[in-house]
């Protein structure tokens, strides 16, 4: 008996590492923080939609046992010129077509360059990831300063459109409490979750990542699936950038998404999924996004040094891996 409850332990564990995980620093923001409200609890959901949705095509990537260092770059650019169309068509569903568009394409350069040629992922994305942040900010120093709503450096999107105020309030908004982006999150995941666990396209990711010899000796075209992978990726961080400019109203070049390759990486392994490939769960993206937000705001309850902060997000992130690591062997020896 003894044996056997420690095995189903060791099952709930396994699976479901990160509710545990998201309590725990859930519990430490409710006692940091100095009153804890539903109005807060919701500012913690809306602040995590953008690095959630790029976690999940991050997630993705990382179940095939790939990385992609470029999304932070990828939201600069593809958020920026979303706003340029925005300005040009004073169109919401243009403005989010292209964004999901654009944002494939990327992703497409990525797949191509991974998947077909077969390069590194981490060369080719830590060299795309450099060439999209200096495009987008080439691009909004060089073309008419209307098209960028008369911001010199920034792409603003221009006030006195008809459908500005729709769509920033589109991305401030909310449904019954909750925010509207939030709730989009909400969807993703379970999109993803359906797509991952689901369909013969998951199950093919999952064998890639847990042994890509295996699965094109399964008759699994490896480098098909990679680059399918990393079109879904580009296309959620697309859409990442819309919700973006519809909550800021604006993108800018050098700073937007700044270290969001590392927030949507530190979503995943918070959220259980091993960087090694095959195993994990995309659910556990959507609490691992929250608890690195919380994690934030327990940073800014403490009052520490903002100096400090990546330090401290780094150091939990490297403590986290380690406990993945460790997590099969301890398991092996007391459960």
């Amino acid at each position: 008996m003894k044996t056997k409850g420690r095995s189903v332990w060791s099952r709930i564990w396994s699976q479901y590492s990160y509710i545990f995980v998201f309590l725990v620093i859930f519990l430490v923001f409710a006692l940091t923080s100095h009153g804890l409200t539903w109005n807060g609890i919701m500012n913690i959901f809306r602040h995590s939609a953008v690095v959630g949705v790029i976690g999940l095509g991050m997630g993705l990537i990382c179940l095939t046992g790939e990385i992609d260092l470029s999304v932070g770059s990828m939201l600069a650019m593809v958020s920026g010129f979303s706003v340029v169309i925005f300005n040009i068509t004073d169109n919401i569903v243009l403005t989010l077509l292209f964004a999901l568009a654009f944002g494939a394409a990327c992703g497409l350069v990525n797949g191509v360059l991974v998947g077909g040629v077969e390069m590194p992922a981490f060369i080719v994305t830590l060299a795309t990831m450099l060439i999209y942040r200096s495009v987008s900010q080439y691009v909004c120093q060089h073309i008419p300063k209307e098209l960028c709503g008369g911001g010199s450096s920034v792409y603003r999107m221009a006030s006195d459109h008809e459908n500005y105020q729709a769509l920033y309030q589109f991305g401030n908004g909310k449904i019954l409490t909750l925010p509207i982006v939030g709730i989009i999150l909400l969807l993703m995941t379970a999109l993803l979750v359906y797509i991952s666990t689901s369909t013969k396209f998951g199950k093919k990711v999952y064998a890639i990542g847990s042994n890509q010899k295996g699965a094109v000796m399964s008759g699994i075209n490896v480098s098909l699936m990679k680059m399918i992978v990393f079109v879904i990726a580009g296309v959620l961080v697309g859409l990442g950038s819309f919700l973006w400019i519809a909550m800021n109203a604006s993108s800018d070049p050098a700073t937007t998404g700044r270290s969001y390759e590392m927030y949507a990486i530190a979503a995943v392994v918070l959220g259980g999924i091993s960087m090694s490939g095959g195993k994990g769960h995309c659910l556990g993206i959507l609490f691992g996004a929250m608890s690195y937000t919380i994690i934030d705001k327990i940073i800014v309850a403490l009052k520490m040094d903002s100096l400090i902060n990546d330090a401290i997000k780094g150091t939990i992130l490297i403590v986290v891996i380690l406990i993945q690591l460790a997590g099969p062997k301890i398991k092996e020896k007391f459960l």
